[in-house]
């Protein structure tokens, strides 16, 4: 076993430390477990606290730009209190559930371009430090992955994946940020949108799927978007027909927008939002009718769906696949390849997160 020195306020001759994840990726709402190894260094020492942190690569909107940096969004404590002899090495078992919000990294273990992690914090006789970043995978959950493999046979691509820092008003997001997943337009809409934006936000009762689509401009107007907001249950997803359920969002975003003036944000109808397979407690809210609102816009829909055969999976494995060998979204692997190397070796003095 290689184990990762900790640098900083324990100094030469503390203790090592190196989290090792159990294999697989993890599920949304998912138990993340594994081991801390810890070596002792030159002299006795009292572990007083040993805590993991799961932390996200986000992009940021602000005035001049965008700003990008690294955001931790739960916490959890792992063990402590126990004494450490000088080269003894012992493990520490975790288990953590991790939050429902979390963003997917991969289908069909292609990766779509999301950088998670989990961060080993320790404390050492009243000095703290953070160890190194281990990289987490997430796949879909069953709703999830059906939505994106109707989308992929409904004729959408995918283009690129990240997280943006902000909330989507009106909604039940729990994190302080959210994933976009782009995708281009099937050729039935592609004279009429120039992209659709999916963000997923998840919870014990089920699953919100936000829609953005941005309209294109006509010669004397600018484009505008319209967004929408689908409601499903996690239960009885092989049941229904996703192909169906999903153009019907398509075709509703598409005409909500169409039905207000160029230039302004679409406010969408409001209806009653089916639960394919089961029903949502009292107080869930993902039960509600509300409205809901994603960079200011609002929109309310209905809809469950079915899927069958390969669709956005293979999409994304082909799009995701240029990631390795290309372009995907506009940025070429080593772009891609730098992002990841300095979140996982060099982005632990600033967390954006304060104590």
């Amino acid at each position: 076993m290689v184990f990762k020195r900790l640098l900083g306020s324990l100094g030469v001759g503390g203790p090592t430390v190196d989290t090792v994840l159990d294999p697989g990726p993890v599920l949304p709402g998912g138990t993340l477990s594994g081991q801390v190894h810890l070596k002792g260094g030159d002299r006795d020492v009292t572990i007083e606290h040993i805590g993991l942190e799961l932390v996200a690569h986000v992009e940021a909107e602000h005035d001049d730009g965008e700003a990008e940096g690294t955001v931790v969004f739960d916490r959890f404590g792992a063990g402590g209190s126990f004494r450490l002899a000088a080269g003894e090495l012992r493990s520490v078992p975790f288990g953590l559930t991790v939050p429902w919000e979390t963003p997917i990294t991969e289908l069909h273990g292609q990766s779509l371009g999301i950088v998670l992690g989990v961060r080993t914090d320790l404390a050492v006789a009243g000095a703290k430090d953070k160890g190194d970043i281990d990289p987490l995978a997430v796949r879909p959950l069953p709703a999830q992955e059906a939505v994106l493999e109707a989308l992929g046979q409904l004729g959408f691509g995918f283009r690129s994946a990240d997280l943006e820092l902000g909330r989507i008003g009106g909604t039940g997001q729990q994190l302080p940020f959210y994933q976009e997943i782009e995708l281009s337009p099937s050729a039935q809409y592609a004279h009429q949108v120039n992209e659709i934006e999916l963000t997923f936000l998840a919870g014990p009762g089920g699953l919100e799927v936000v829609l953005e689509a941005d309209k294109r401009g006509g010669f004397f107007s600018g484009g505008h978007d319209a967004v929408n907001r689908f409601t499903v249950g996690h239960h009885g997803v092989e049941h229904v027909d996703w192909n169906a359920e999903v153009d019907s969002w398509i075709r509703s975003l598409v005409e909500h927008r169409a039905s207000y003036g160029h230039g302004s944000y679409d406010h969408g109808a409001h209806g009653h939002v089916p639960h394919p397979g089961g029903h949502y407690g009292h107080g869930d809210p993902y039960a509600g009718h509300g409205s809901t609102a994603h960079k200011d816009a609002h929109g309310h829909g209905d809809g469950h769906g079915h899927r069958s055969g390969p669709g956005m999976g293979t999409a994304i494995a082909a799009g995701a696949a240029g990631v390795a060998v290309g372009v995907v979204g506009g940025m070429v692997a080593a772009e891609v390849v730098d992002e990841v190397g300095d979140f996982f070796e060099g982005d632990d003095e600033d967390d954006g997160d304060d104590d």
